[in-house]
């Protein structure tokens, strides 16, 4: 299984980014894919989660209006496009794959990408 992130960068308060993973070797039509993030002394906290085969979505509190989770089932790659960012949404972002258990919990994802880099000014 191999989960490549990539997309991240600096932009300033209020602009957008799309990040993008590209998943091999998954059971894509039995599987969810999630993003996470975690900024420095944070624990790794759960962003959105997408069902490869369903569609349906599910996305953080913190996040819900301002992300958006999709995925490209040719391609076998799930993007977050991440608009109106914050300095708060500062942090390394990592694709996972599902597992089992919570969607929203990091212990229930068994295969995790190397994480790319989102830094928001202000």
């Amino acid at each position: 299984v191999q989960l490549q992130a990539s997309g991240g960068g600096l932009v300033q308060a209020g602009g957008s980014l799309r990040l993008s993973c590209a998943a091999s070797g998954l059971t894509f039509s039995r599987n969810v894919m999630g993003w996470f993030r975690q900024a420095p002394g944070k624990e790794r906290e759960f962003v959105a989660a997408i069902s490869w085969s369903s569609g349906n979505t599910y996305y953080a509190g913190s996040v819900k209006g301002r992300f958006t989770i999709s995925r490209d089932n040719a391609k076998n790659t799930v993007y977050l496009q991440m608009n109106s960012l914050k300095p708060e949404d500062t942090a390394v972002y990592y694709c996972a794959g599902y597992y089992s258990g919570s969607y929203y919990s990091p212990d229930s994802y068994g295969y995790w990408g190397q994480g790319t880099q989102v830094t928001v000014s202000s």
